[in-house]
């Protein structure tokens, strides 16, 4: 090991961090080993491996199909560079939301999730969650206390992926708590949405609050919009696997016998 200053400290540095206390303890019986360097590598990349692990976990992310199989000539119309763009996940460091809008079946949420499994490789804390699930969650809240405590969940990680918003109509108790999910969030840490339906349509996912206004202008303030406009896509593989199969019956009933 070369006899660095620069190289010592960053070493001493390394093993604080890593919390290695029995070798910063004997610092002038290992600081010259050419092992160390090894062990502070293996306990790095561990560390690291657990990291990814548990929030991979805590994201609950489920299944779906990679960005790379995304079908581009699809969509009528999808913005491809400014999608490309927020892969590099700027839009995080930057604090920006991202809205994804467009019909049924047009890819929203596999794009949303490949933005969360992009975060995740990059070291960030993600929470995904459809927004029944997670008005339905904050509801049943007992009381205060719990309901701040449940807020933490959807408020503390990095990035809020909330999938499928306008699905369904809420009431007043809903639209507030989705304003407060916002709220606590707007300019700190960013939100991704997928939504059927365009910000003015809103009023018709929560009819009767007062706070749509406001609460899409939080939105929309600091945010990167997607349109994608387009017939679903599975509803078109699910034609296609339907094809597939009266071909293949058909086939196996000109070879069946008389």
């Amino acid at each position: 090991m070369m006899d660095d200053p620069t190289t010592r400290d960053d070493l001493r540095e390394s093993l604080r961090q890593l919390g290695l206390w029995g070798l910063l303890a004997n610092w002038s019986d290992v600081h010259d080993q050419p092992w160390l360097t090894t062990v502070i590598d293996y306990e790095l990349h561990e560390r690291q491996r657990r990291s990814l692990e548990r929030r991979i976990k805590n994201a609950r992310l489920g299944s779906f199909k990679p960005f790379a199989d995304f079908d581009w000539k699809w969509p009528s119309s999808i913005d491809q560079n400014l999608l490309r763009e927020l892969f590099a996940l700027d839009f995080i460091e930057e604090c920006t939301n991202v809205v994804l809008v467009g019909p049924n079946g047009v890819g929203k949420t596999m794009l949303a999730k490949n933005l969360a499994q992009q975060a995740l490789l990059a070291g960030h804390s993600v929470r995904f969650t459809s927004a029944s699930e997670m008005l339905h969650d904050l509801a049943a809240q007992d009381s205060s206390a719990a309901l701040s405590r449940r807020l933490r969940r959807y408020c503390g990680p990095d990035l809020l992926l909330v999938d499928e918003v306008g699905y369904l109509s809420y009431d007043t108790r809903y639209a507030d708590l989705l304003f407060e999910v916002v709220t606590r969030r707007y300019q700190s840490r960013p939100i991704v949405i997928t939504t059927n339906k365009p910000f003015q349509q809103w009023a018709d996912v929560f009819p009767n609050a007062g706070c749509t206004v406001t609460l899409v202008d939080r939105l929309v303030h600091r945010s990167e919009i997607v349109e994608i406009k387009g017939d679903s896509y599975r509803l078109k593989e699910a034609k296609e696997r339907s094809a597939s199969k009266a071909r293949a019956r058909k086939r196996k009933s000109s070879k069946s016998p008389e």
